[in-house]
């Protein structure tokens, strides 16, 4: 039997292609509404992450968000979303250990 495609998505921030289950979603509505998608399922377009908080700010830095879901993030939008991926790192980090954990 032919091993489970797992589906890999690139970081816009660090460029670095990883498994989906491993980044956080952001994603823009069709009503242009932009906030985090942890189900990865909304509808809108959407940007992917690597779950360190050094990175969305290496992506609000150079507007890596900005071109990825192709609209102007305003810094409201920014100060919530790194309020919401700070709550979020942690358990990412977490989670990612234990999945390195498992292949031992």
């Amino acid at each position: 039997m032919r091993p489970r495609k797992i589906p890999q998505r690139k970081c816009i921030a660090s460029q670095e292609m990883m498994p989906k289950k491993e980044l956080i979603r952001i994603v823009r509505s069709p009503t242009g509404e932009i906030s985090l998608d942890l189900t990865g399922k909304k509808p809108g377009r959407g940007a992917y992450l690597c779950g360190k908080l050094s990175y969305f700010k290496l992506a609000k830095k150079t507007k890596a968000l900005e071109r990825a879901l192709k609209a102007p993030v305003p810094p409201d939008v920014y100060d919530r979303l790194e309020e919401e991926f700070l709550k979020l790192e942690g358990e990412f980090i977490a989670a990612k250990e234990l999945d390195d954990g498992d292949d031992e």
